[in-house]
């Protein structure tokens, strides 16, 4: 496959501090993170990966696209995929429009190839939702579904999803049975302990792989900085 390529515009809607200020704590923070996620996977091939969190606003979307930017960072080819068919989020981020995206690709109305944007930082692509469909659900769980990972694996090293919250509907459970595992993003002394713990268990019930939990906007005792992955 040969991708097409376009030059974007890094977006000020949400801070990607792993692109503007790449050598700040949080940064490091996010780099600690993929670390940490690839020793998770030592004996098993790990491509795809969904983020998500319990509930709305939490920073999952920031730390989706963080954590594409610094897998690339590595020399790798990323792929960020904004699987959040409701209200998707990833096109402002970066800057690009959302007129043909992961929608039109599994309904067969745009090729991989003419919907992927290549951004402005070297090996990370991006896939943005495309218009909202009527069946977010029905379109994450078809067959063409399965044939878009098995596509996009052949190309990258790394696929990663930003997809809806656990707690909202069903998208995250379709998606995290079919991706090498998932980061559930909770929002410190925002996000209910139940839901996080309801979260857990409902990536449990589908046979996800938890690779870990991420803690958003935590203040760390000892520094001058915040644990802080952006606005919404």
């Amino acid at each position: 496959m040969t991708l097409k390529k376009k030059t974007t515009k890094t977006s000020s809607r949400r801070k990607l501090v792993t692109i503007l200020d790449p050598k700040s704590p949080i940064a490091e923070q996010y780099r600690t993170v993929r670390t940490n996620i690839q020793f998770s996977s030592v004996d098993q091939e790990l491509k795809t990966i969904m983020v998500t969190s319990s509930g709305p606003g939490e920073g999952k979307s920031t730390t989706a696209a963080n954590l594409a930017v610094v897998f690339a960072q590595l020399g790798k080819k990323v792929l960020i995929v904004d699987a959040d068919l409701r209200k998707p989020t990833v096109h402002h981020t970066f800057g690009i429009n959302t007129h043909i995206g992961f929608s039109t690709v599994l309904t067969k109305q745009a090729d991989l190839t003419s919907a992927i944007v290549k951004t402005e930082e070297k090996d990370l692509y991006v896939l943005p939702s495309g218009p909202i469909p009527p069946n977010p659900s029905e379109l994450l769980s078809s067959k063409s579904m399965e044939q878009f990972i098995a596509d996009v694996k052949t190309v990258f090293d790394y696929i990663i999803f930003d997809t809806p919250p656990l707690l909202a509907v069903a998208d995250p459970q379709i998606l995290a049975n079919q991706c090498d595992g998932a980061i559930l993003v909770v929002y410190s002394e925002k996000t209910v302990r139940e839901h996080a713990v309801k979260g857990k268990e409902m990536l449990e019930n589908v046979k996800s792989k938890l690779l870990g939990v991420v803690l958003n906007h935590k203040e760390l005792q000892k520094n001058d900085y915040y644990y802080y992955y952006g606005n919404k």
